[in-house]
């Protein structure tokens, strides 16, 4: 195999893996504020896209103008699931919270589904689809805007919980109780990050809408964020990132070789595998906190 090949494919899976982590990043705020794997973060990405594109096409307002609306509207959608859904069971053992992360993820699949039908539809962020060279190396064009975003996103996070509000949810994410006792609302904090995610799941939503299409397929994704989250550590905001660009150089070089011998789709094998792998060589991920309960 060529060199410039394999650079073009480690190039390309770094790029798809930092995509990945948008998924990641959100699942990563919910859990560092109530230790909640939140599996409706693939339906909050979803959703996103379709408020993107009904705000777009529907109502006829500029991107520029979708985009700030649809985040501020799915803001409050995840503020007010919190608030309706989780709250409720606030002190119950983690898999009731788990059970009803993944209920509002079918829920939001369904509605989806029946509001604006299964056709796959597309965001049209107009990024060119003839792809950069650089040497020898093609990389695609909205693969890197994505890759920016993704990064954008982290830099913005890593000075957020560096300020007094960050600093309260990792106060929540440490001890609820001590954190109740010096006057921080954990119910507010919860949310506040519960609304944050579904902030990133807008951006993660446009990004993938505009690769694959929005669809139903777009929940799906969850998996590969999981997995990215796992392994970067459930509560680390870098290992989100510093994982999605470990498992997409895995997954597309390894692809690649493997292929040929299973007759395709070895992609979500690799990623199966890094999963499983991860949560029996160490649950606690790459940089997550060695304490962290797992279910």
């Amino acid at each position: 195999m060529e060199l410039s090949f394999l650079a073009e494919l480690a190039v390309n899976g770094a790029l798809t893996g930092l995509l990945y982590s948008l998924f990641a990043i959100g699942l990563v705020l919910i859990y560092k504020a109530s230790s909640v794997p939140n599996l409706a973060q693939g339906g909050l990405t979803m959703v996103g896209a379709y408020v993107v594109l009904a705000l777009a096409r529907d109502a006829g307002l500029p991107l520029w103008a979708a985009i700030p609306l649809a985040a501020a509207a799915m803001f409050g959608l995840g503020m007010g699931i919190e608030r309706v859904a989780l709250r409720r069971l606030a002190g119950r053992p983690i898999v009731m919270l788990l059970m009803m992360t993944l209920g509002i993820d079918i829920f939001l699949r369904g509605t989806t589904l029946a509001i604006w039908g299964g056709t796959s539809r597309s965001v049209e962020l107009g990024v060119g689809y003839d792809p950069l060279f650089i040497g020898d190396v093609l990389i695609s064009r909205i693969h890197l805007v994505g890759a920016a975003v993704a990064l954008s996103l982290f830099v913005v996070f890593v000075l957020f919980f560096r300020s007094r509000l960050g600093i309260r949810l990792r106060a929540i994410a440490d001890d609820y109780m001590a954190s109740w006792s010096v006057g921080i609302s954990v119910e507010r904090g919860v949310g506040l990050s519960w609304g944050l995610a579904s902030i990133v799941a807008v951006a993660a939503g446009i990004v993938w809408g505009e690769i694959q299409g929005v669809d139903q397929s777009l929940s799906l994704l969850l998996l590969k964020g999981l997995t990215v989250a796992v392994l970067g550590g459930l509560d680390s905001i870098f290992g989100a990132v510093l994982a999605g660009l470990i498992l997409g150089m895995v997954e597309n070089v390894g692809s690649t070789y493997l292929d040929p011998f299973v007759g395709g789709g070895s992609r979500d094998l690799i990623v199966a595998a890094v999963l499983i792998l991860t949560v029996m060589l160490r649950p606690h991920g790459l940089f997550g906190r060695q304490d962290i309960e797992r279910v």
